[in-house]
């Protein structure tokens, strides 16, 4: 568990629940790092990510679930560099994504920007990612 009650784990809790994009990094057979930018919602003490089944991060976090995530940062807002990390599970009996109105709610018009209805994404995005952040760590 993360500690959100310091100056900069305050800062941190504002992006986990504002931010509509983070950054996830996996790791792939060759133990590489996979960035790659997600839809993500902080839900109680955990970050729940909806993803295709097929996807490769779903493949890298079953091969090794140690993951780590990121925000943007820029010139002109928040310049605090906030890195978390934690474990990964793909939660096979998980919820899906019209069972999390929050989910829904923050990503509305980003679902209707990619032409889906909130039904077609439930489909295509079925598969739960829940990660349990373990460690913060950054600096501004």
């Amino acid at each position: 568990m993360i500690d959100l009650t310091t100056e900069f784990g305050r800062a941190v809790e504002r992006h986990l629940k504002f931010e509509h994009v983070i950054w996830l990094t996996t790791v792939d057979s060759h133990l590489t790092p996979q960035p790659r930018p997600v839809w993500f919602l902080w839900e109680y003490d955990t970050i729940l990510i909806f993803s295709q089944p097929g996807a490769f991060k779903v493949k890298h976090i079953r091969q090794h679930p140690r993951v780590a995530l990121h925000f943007n940062t820029d010139d002109t807002g928040d310049k605090h560099v906030m890195v978390i990390t934690g474990e990964a599970s793909i939660d096979a009996n998980g919820v899906t994504p019209h069972q999390v109105p929050a989910y829904l709610e923050k990503y509305r018009s980003g679902i209707a920007d990619l032409n889906m209805t909130p039904e077609a994404f439930n489909a295509e995005y079925a598969t739960l990612i829940r990660i349990t952040p373990s460690e913060l760590r950054g600096w501004e």
